[in-house]
């Protein structure tokens, strides 16, 4: 994910943020009900909530956020139709007294709005990684599309997975492009259009599609992880490290996703948990963690200093979903979804509770007055100026 404003952040915030506070709703909302699908009492109970769940973080959290970026790196006031439709939306869906229905066609609408909002970014530059970026809001809004009328998320799962694999893979590229060389956006485009044809195929013979959605997400996380600089600024400290270390963490989940859809259709148990918590928690939100301390301050305009304490909810996400992917559907012990769940949960809020303290912090710092200079009184004979040393040479 790319910093796409432009300007320093002042440390005062933008009027941006406004359309942040229902994607932080949805995502608060998303996490209560990841704990009552594991069956861990929640702060709100509602019969909606574990219905919606994977919507809420999906469209409601990522897609508004990834929307508000894309809408500030293009500047004109159209292009926030899209974080607005998909942050109503998802506040609709957890409005019990709005009617389901309604909260999708929002959702399906800000997806529509979020593929046009590609449409003037592309006629700025035609760039194959903003063709990318406009196919991949395209297979999204087909599954919120999809998702309209049917109950469950089997059918709209593999487009969404799409959406979101194509869109951050694609803005990570169009950072490294230097190091991948000048052919990777075109690459990038033939992996998305592979992605497209995966999920074609899967319509007529879902499992042959899964298989096919499998291997092509393994090919393009395999060719992400060969020419990334993450490979090389791992080895370095502070920020660039923590980056590096969550965008290559990212890459290894998405490898098990792929890896976890060659067994066949992802509807099925332990696979459909493998592969969405990979791809949503694992890949997704490893990338959103690495790239915060960049792009909230250029979309929001406030200060997100890095601190090291931001390693310790990333190190919490990995280990949770080592304990629910390995332990959990790997190995087929029911505890462990229970435990690495909640311990996925506690990373979010965690990071959540870190970033903002460390905003805060940084944005409530008083700027040190500059001193005013001292007058020199008129009667004041200047200073001698010290003889130059010869030893010193010209400077």
């Amino acid at each position: 994910m790319t910093a796409a404003a432009p300007g320093r952040p002042s440390g005062r915030p933008s009027r941006r943020l406004v359309w942040m506070l229902p994607a932080g709703l949805s995502l608060l909302a998303g996490l209560d009900a990841a704990l009552l699908l594991i069956g861990v009492r929640a702060p709100v109970t509602t019969a909606r909530l574990p219905e919606v769940h994977g919507m809420l973080l999906v469209l409601g959290f990522v897609a508004t956020l990834i929307s508000l970026e894309r809408a500030s790196a293009l500047g004109r006031w159209y292009g926030f139709v899209a974080p607005a439709l998909l942050g109503v939306g998802g506040v609709a869906l957890i409005a019990d007294p709005v009617p389901l229905t309604v909260a999708k066609a929002l959702l399906a609408a800000g997806m529509a709005a979020f593929t046009l909002l590609y449409l003037p970014l592309w006629r700025r530059q035609y760039d194959p990684l903003v063709l990318t970026q406009l196919l991949a809001a395209a297979l999204g809004m087909v599954g919120a599309i999809i998702w309209l009328g049917q109950p469950t998320m089997d059918r709209p799962l593999p487009w969404l997975i799409a959406f979101v694999v194509l869109t951050i893979a694609a803005e990570r590229v169009e950072l490294a492009r230097i190091t991948m060389g000048a052919t990777a956006g075109q690459r990038m485009l033939v992996h998305a259009w592979a992605v497209s044809l995966a999920l074609l195929l899967g319509i007529a013979l879902p499992e042959i599609g899964a298989i096919a959605l499998g291997l092509v997400i393994c090919a393009l996380a395999v060719w992400l992880i060969q020419h990334d600089i993450a490979r090389r600024t791992v080895r370095t400290t502070g920020v660039t490290r923590y980056m590096a270390a969550c965008i290559l963490a990212g890459y290894v989940w998405l490898v098990v996703a792929g890896v976890a859809l060659t067994f066949g259709s992802p509807t099925a148990q332990p696979v459909y948990d493998a592969v969405t918590h990979a791809i949503f928690l694992g890949y997704t939100m490893s990338m959103i963690m690495a790239h915060a301390t960049t792009i909230l301050p250029a979309v929001l305009g406030i200060k997100l200093p890095y601190r090291p304490a931001f390693w310790v909810p990333a190190a919490i996400l990995q280990l949770s979903l080592l304990v629910r992917l390995w332990l959990g559907d790997a190995l087929g012990i029911p505890v462990a979804w229970t435990v690495g769940g909640t311990l996925a949960v506690v990373a979010l809020l965690l990071f959540l509770v870190t970033a903002v303290v460390t905003a805060v912090q940084a944005n409530a710092t008083p700027r040190s007055p500059t001193p005013a200079p001292t007058p020199t009184p008129r009667s004041a004979a200047p200073a001698p100026t010290p003889a130059a040393d010869p030893s010193q040479g010209h400077r």
